[in-house]
């Protein structure tokens, strides 16, 4: 239907946007703390990036993407998520070369197809940061420093950090061999999805959502068991920098993430009473990442925040943030006579950075004030024939009713003042 938004996406309506511009000046705010500094990415990239980074056993890449084809017969993707674009960005533009590390933050919509609910959107928000050039625990421990910060400065509370690390090349393959001897006698009762993770990806199972799975993987091995020395050692120092950070974390060996790239580090941050997802972001460490789309061996670590899942945890926690406030100014004219001098200080009153706006349908006074108080808006300039005659105006603060005549120069600055003072 023509008048009717296609499922899994909303509108964000104008009296709902100071919420996300509070919620993506404070992502710019605390990344710029941090020396992470802003990229954006095409909103679509060429299939191949997500089938080779995200990894052909995620669910990503099995079920959730939104790919064509399109006029010239090359298959894209809306991307789903924003690190790839991210690494694809700086390989391609050889951010390497000016110094390491390379530290980036980035904000937009992302898209994936599935069944939606609370906060799981087919079109959804992301804030997301990626450092490059850095093996570094303090890396780890800072990026995650960085998420926790965000959801500080918002107001959230009673969050809990979920960390793992999920091992390297050279661990991976000796829990690979256990966990498949573990699960072999149960293949039979995995899920499909499942079953074809078996060879491909079985570390991935510990990531269903299937009920069955998740009971049959609730006493499988875990990476833990099989960390070689670097895993470990780099496991037990980040949790020391967490620790001196002073931010608790829960230990969560079942954490596997659901993308195939992570390497390492890998973390979650729960929040309660969101919906069926308690996830509200996580990231992890991706070593491997930028070699695997054809740049140099350059390690990574990042996160991607849900910024609708961050709405949705403020509401549940009673803090939910402010909307629209209304206009600082509204014009209400008087006679047709004052039409160009109103227009003409409307005009001054932006100029000076005062928000101001007037009535275009021709409505009676009583009507425009009717409507200055729906905006809302804080002061009524009153601008008649009568007054303009004598060069003056009738300012009327809309909060207490009070009103007061002054002449027509002085406006904007009377106007800026209030604004200044705080109204």
């Amino acid at each position: 239907m023509l008048t009717s938004r296609p499922r899994g996406t909303e509108d964000i309506l104008p009296e709902e946007m100071d919420r996300w511009y509070l919620l993506e000046a404070t992502a710019r705010e605390v990344s710029r703390l941090y020396g992470y500094r802003e990229i954006r990415t095409p909103i679509f990239e060429h299939t191949e990036l997500f089938n080779r980074g995200v990894g052909d056993t995620s669910d990503i890449v099995e079920k959730e993407m939104y790919t064509f084809t399109d006029r010239g017969e090359r298959s894209l993707t809306l991307r789903p998520e924003g690190t790839a674009p991210v690494v694809r960005a700086f390989v391609e533009h050889s951010l390497e070369a000016r110094g390491l590390p390379v530290k980036l933050f980035y904000l937009g919509p992302m898209f994936r197809y599935g069944r939606p609910q609370a906060g799981r959107l087919r079109q959804f928000h992301q804030f997301g940061v990626e450092a490059f050039g850095s093996r570094d625990p303090a890396l780890d421990a800072e990026v995650m420093a960085l998420a926790m910060d965000f959801y500080r400065r918002l107001g959230l509370e009673n969050l809990e950090l979920h960390l793992n690390s999920v091992g390297c090349p050279t661990c991976r393959p000796r829990h690979r061999e256990v966990l498949q001897a573990y699960l072999r006698p149960k293949l039979g009762e995995l899920c499909p999805t499942c079953q074809g993770r078996f060879e491909r990806n079985p570390l991935r199972i510990f990531d269903c959502k299937s009920p069955v799975c998740q009971e049959i993987v609730a006493g499988a091995p875990t990476v833990a068991a099989s960390l070689c020395p670097d895993c470990a050692g780099h496991f037990q120092r980040v949790q020391g920098y967490l620790q001196a950070l002073g931010i608790p974390f829960i230990l969560d060996e079942h954490l596997v993430r659901g993308l195939d790239y992570y390497t390492n580090t890998a973390f979650e941050i729960m929040a309660g009473g969101i919906g069926a997802q308690s996830s509200i972001g996580g990231g992890g460490r991706y070593d491997g990442l930028v070699a695997a789309l054809g740049g140099k061996a350059v390690p990574g670590i990042g996160f991607g925040l849900g910024l609708e899942r961050v709405l949705l945890a403020l509401a549940a926690q009673g803090q939910e943030l402010p909307r629209q406030g209304g206009i600082d100014v509204l014009m209400v004219t008087a006679g047709s006579g004052v039409d160009t001098a109103a227009v003409r200080l409307l005009a001054d009153l932006r100029a000076a950075g005062i928000q101001a706006d007037k009535d275009y349908l021709e409505r009676s006074l009583k009507s425009q004030m009717k409507y200055a108080n729906r905006y809302p808006a804080r002061l009524a300039i009153i601008l008649g024939e009568e007054e303009l005659a004598r060069g003056r105006a009738s300012v009327r603060r809309l909060d207490t009713g009070g009103q007061e005549e002054i002449p027509l120069a002085e406006v904007v600055d009377y106007c800026r003042k209030e604004k200044e003072s705080g109204w």
